[in-house]
């Protein structure tokens, strides 16, 4: 298949376009500078300007650009900078799809979890109704963007994706330095649920969204069982084999991150119903499991 992806050189795309080479298929990736060859198309997701012909002959999009949420402090112009990435670029790309001849059969169109909002101790699945705080207006809004390439005939998928567990980078990668020097511990109560994936899992189900057919509209790739954030500190203690005395109050991480602090001392309690209703086969089910699959070989 030919497939082009955006947001290739994050975390989950730089693992995804390996995955995909691996097995043969060609991919073609979005970028912001001059393509270097075949293989890149320009396109300024803010500006929304996509180079249309570029992707003609692709068979599938998946779509992952967005800037990082946990990257800045939430002033006012970078949640600016956070909704317009995903809600500009994602529309500029939805139109360019429609616009072609031979349109792509499938757009994975990437969204979150924070879709729902906050949600306590509550099991959320995709019938659960959005949030109404800032990251799930942007999720909404991130979404329905897509629908343009839906009113064009090309299944559209939403991959709410919960938080992405991976030494390497992301919001997880910054946790893994301190638990080694045994700095690790809870996050304000502790009693928050942390709905996450394995990185390996995470591209796995970007995989079979592209190859499921009967798979459209929002789709949560979190790991089934979404533990406390207790049980995290608990389970990467047990795999660095490190202690995990130390504790931050909410009131410091308020201090710390501002805004942004609600998303890390709030719960989210999500399950993956349709990926596991679809046959889904998680590689890692359980915390255990992901943190352990995250460790670099030694």
């Amino acid at each position: 298949m030919r497939i082009a992806v955006t947001g290739s050189s994050g975390l989950i795309g730089t693992a995804l376009v390996r995955s995909l080479r691996a097995d043969g298929h060609q991919v073609v990736r979005l970028v912001r500078h001059r393509p270097a060859g075949e293989g890149e198309v320009y396109w300024d997701p803010v500006r929304q300007q996509v180079d249309t012909p570029g992707l003609a002959g692709v068979d599938a999009v998946v779509h992952l650009a967005g800037a990082g949420v946990a990257d800045h402090r939430w002033t006012d112009s970078y949640k600016q900078r956070i909704r317009d990435s995903r809600v500009l670029g994602t529309a500029a790309l939805a139109e360019a799809l429609a616009e072609l001849a031979v349109k792509p059969s499938v757009l994975v169109s990437g969204s979150a979890v924070g879709f729902y909002g906050q949600t306590g101790d509550r099991v959320i699945d995709e019938d659960s109704a959005p949030g109404d705080d800032f990251l799930a207006g942007v999720c909404q809004e991130w979404e329905e963007a897509a629908q343009p390439a839906a009113d064009a005939g090309i299944r559209v998928v939403h991959p709410r994706t919960g938080l992405v567990v991976a030494a390497g980078g992301g919001a997880w990668g910054r946790m893994f330095p301190l638990f080694r020097l045994g700095l690790g511990g809870r996050l304000g109560s502790g009693r928050q649920y942390w709905s996450f994936i394995s990185l390996r899992d995470e591209v796995a189900a970007l995989r079979f969204l592209i190859e499921r057919e009967e798979l459209s509209g929002p789709v949560n790739l979190t790991a089934p069982e979404p533990v406390t954030n207790a049980e995290v500190t608990a389970a990467m203690g047990r795999a660095l084999r490190r202690p995990t005395l130390f504790a931050v109050p909410e009131a410091a991480l308020r201090v710390a991150l501002g805004e942004f602090a609600v998303e890390v001392v709030g719960s989210h309690r999500v399950v993956p119903a349709r990926l596991l209703e679809a046959g889904f086969r998680f590689s890692d089910p359980t915390i255990d499991d992901t943190v352990r699959a995250a460790m670099p070989a030694s």
